[in-house]
Formats: C-alpha cells, sequence, structure tokens
C-alpha cells in the first residue's frame, strides 16, 4: 500500500473515531423541568443525590405563562450548559422538554410523571382521553390562570408526603395558565432522541395508565414507582437512581 492510501485510510479512521467519540460524549449535565402547581424546590433531594453522584444539575424556573415562554426558559438554560445534556421533565413539564428536547446538544428525555404528547397534542387533549383521580382545580379571579386548592393539595398531588412538606408545596406553587395547557406539540423530541419514562402507580393528576400508554407508544423505557404524582419529592432516590441510569445509557 502506497503512502497516499495509507494517509487516507488513517484519516478515514480518525474521522470516524472523532465522530463516535462526539455521538458517545458522557452525559454530565441534566436539566430538570418542574411541572405545573408546582416549583422547583421539591427537587431538591433528588438533586443533592444526583449532584453527590458526579453530575451537574440546574433546575428552570418556567413561568407558566404559555408553552412558548416555558420552551424559551428552557432553551436558556440549555445554552447554559457545556457538553450534552439530559433532559429531565414532571408533569406538565413533559410537554416542555418535548419541544425543547430538540435542542442539538440534548442527548436524552426523562418524563417523571409527565405528560409525553405527540405532534398536535396538548395536555388538556391528554389529560382528556383517560380519567384521573378528582383533581380541585380552581381559576383566578381573571379567569385567565389556574391552580391547585391548598386544602385538596396533600390528598390529590402529594398524598405519599409529609404533611408539612406538602403544606408547603401547596404554598409555593406556581399557577398554570390556561394558554399552556391548551397548546398544541409542534415536533416531539422523542421521535428523534432517546427517552425514558418513570410512571408512578399511585398517581391521582395522571392517569397511571395514560403514562404506560405514552411512553409505550414513544418506546421510551420504563420505571415504575409506587408514589404520588410528587414521586420526586416522595421517592427521590429511587428517581434520581432512574434518571442517573438514563444518563449513562444516553451517552452510550
Amino acid at each position: 500500500m502506497n503512502r497516499r492510501l495509507v494517509f487516507t485510510a488513517a484519516l478515514a479512521f480518525a474521522t470516524t473515531t472523532i465522530a463516535f467519540a462526539a455521538e458517545a460524549a458522557e452525559v454530565k449535565n441534566i436539566v430538570i423541568v418542574h411541572g405545573a402547581l408546582a416549583d422547583g424546590s421539591g427537587w431538591r433531594k433528588a438533586t443533592d443525590i444526583l449532584e453527590k453522584r458526579g453530575f451537574n444539575v440546574t433546575v428552570v424556573q418556567q413561568p407558566i405563562t404559555s408553552l412558548d415562554d416555558d420552551v424559551a426558559a428552557t432553551k436558556r438554560v440549555l445554552d447554559l450548559q457545556e457538553g450534552p445534556t439530559l433532559l429531565v421533565g414532571h408533569s406538565y413539564g413533559g410537554m416542555v422538554i418535548t419541544e425543547a428536547g430538540n435542542d442539538p446538544n440534548v442527548a436524552g428525555l426523562v418524563y417523571v410523571a409527565a405528560f409525553q404528547p405527540d405532534k398536535g397534542e396538548s395536555l388538556l387533549s391528554l389529560a382528556s382521553s383517560k380519567p384521573a383521580g378528582s383533581m380541585d382545580i380552581r381559576e383566578t379571579k381573571d379567569g385567565k390562570y389556574l391552580y391547585l386548592d391548598p386544602g385538596a393539595f396533600a390528598a390529590d398531588f402529594a398524598a405519599d408526603l409529609p404533611q408539612a412538606e406538602a403544606d408547603f408545596m401547596a404554598k409555593s406553587q406556581v399557577f398554570a395558565s390556561k394558554q399552556a395547557f391548551s397548546a398544541k406539540i409542534a415536533q416531539p423530541a422523542w421521535r428523534t432522541k432517546k427517552s425514558w419514562s418513570i410512571v408512578a402507580t399511585e398517581d391521582r393528576s395522571i392517569n397511571p395508565e395514560l403514562e404506560r400508554d405514552m411512553a409505550k407508544r414513544a418506546g421510551s423505557d420504563v420505571t415504575e414507582i409506587k408514589a404520588s404524582h410528587a414521586v420526586f419529592a416522595s421517592q427521590p432516590e429511587k428517581v434520581a437512581d432512574a434518571i442517573e441510569k438514563a444518563a449513562r445509557k444516553a451517552g452510550e
């Protein structure tokens, strides 16, 4: 083999190796998008666990004024990450990561007791497709936003949390605009990205069967945890385990 052919073969091998290395880059960044009727503070325990395991965790505090606003808020956080990122969404946060996950630096998606919509679907269309527990949702006086009655919050959202924690979550919940709940997905990222799903088997906010059906449709790897809708707060170790597993697999 002459020198020109040797050089060409070596260059091709090097290019392939570099491309493979880029695809298989280790995922150390985790960006979490909280759900509606909650805020990011409930993710404190799971965040601490993941950071002790060597991950860089950021929690998006999106306004829930519209799906577009929340996707934009998530992308601003994604822009701050160096290297590939695992995007995690709880409840309505699943709607957000389904759109925001199209960012080229997102290596995979994790749905935690979350909506996992397809193109043209909204949170309202999915939520009404299967009966869920009785949620005591109220409207604000202007009729534009929704919130969960603090007196019903523990039973409806966080039945397996200590009362004091559930009460704090009720007081710190972010009201959700009706516009955010009716917005339709344009381009679901799970169609081109790896995805994982955590099903909360005692969920009263999203029917667990709906969580299973959405995960099956997307071909997501599923973990089932006996917990309420607030599984991220009541079972932080198990949720962190599932997220860590997803991060390892996303980097392969």
